[in-house]
């Protein structure tokens, strides 16, 4: 039974991929463009599993040849908005749309013209509505069987991020050495 389990939960994963890749669109295109213009660093920010795939996600773009940092919304609120300049490029991730903790960095953002992409399954949210560009995924269930624990969504937004990473990378003939 746990096996079973275990298998459906997988699938149900691999499902959510699918649905994502088919669901990319300009709204992907555009954010990608102006993340392979951008002339200054990428910060990453989330709540709770979303922060630890904004995390991941950081690591593999500075890994893959864009300067990334990952940026903790309270923090930020605390301070450390001074690491952002012009130049930079925000990048959120609330699968609901609706973490307030993500609110002051993105009036910051937004007062000091720095482009801000959201990723979420939200597009009605507020800050979805005051982002500059909003990459949606599907909005789905949760696997398990309480539906409860971050997981469809968490798999969908770090397989969006290495896709936005690896891009960039190719775009900019990013070499191994």
């Amino acid at each position: 039974m746990l096996l079973a389990t275990s298998k459906k939960i997988i699938n149900q994963e691999a499902e959510a991929l699918l649905l994502l890749s088919k669901s990319l669109d300009q709204n992907f295109t555009k954010a990608l463009k102006v993340l392979i213009k951008n002339k200054g660093n990428i910060f990453i920010s989330g709540v709770g599993k979303s922060g630890h795939i904004a995390r991941k996600i950081a690591s593999t773009m500075t890994s893959t040849g864009s300067p990334a940092f990952f940026i903790h919304p309270t923090e930020a609120s605390h301070g450390d908005l001074g690491l952002l300049k012009k130049n930079d490029i925000l990048i959120m991730l609330s699968n609901s749309g609706k973490s307030k903790e993500l609110l002051d960095i993105l009036n910051f953002t937004n007062k000091q013209k720095i482009p801000s992409i959201l990723v979420s399954s939200n597009p009605e949210s507020k800050l979805s509505k005051l982002s500059i560009y909003n990459i949606l995924i599907p909005k789905l269930d949760e696997a398990g069987k309480n539906k409860i624990a971050p997981t469809i969504s968490t798999t969908m937004m770090l397989a969006l991020g290495d896709a936005l990473a690896l891009s960039i990378s190719q775009a900019k003939d990013f070499k191994k050495n």
